[in-house]
């Protein structure tokens, strides 16, 4: 295996990293509004199940007074 010197690796990173397909500013932000928007429904949902089954439990152990 040949050994890459510092200059011709960064000269090769350099050369990846111009291949990559950047998303845009418009989609990153949709991407970022989307994650948030999808994580405070999943919270809202489980804190409704949770107090839901909270109840359940102390209606079934008899602490509901």
């Amino acid at each position: 295996m040949a050994k890459t010197s510092p200059a011709q690796f960064v000269r090769q990173v350099r050369q990846e990293i111009s291949r990559i397909s950047w998303a845009s500013r418009r989609e990153t932000g949709t991407a970022t509004i989307t994650v948030f928007v999808m994580a405070t429904i999943a919270a809202l949902f489980f804190l409704l199940v949770d107090m839901v089954l909270s109840n359940i439990v102390q209606l079934v152990l008899g602490l509901g007074g």
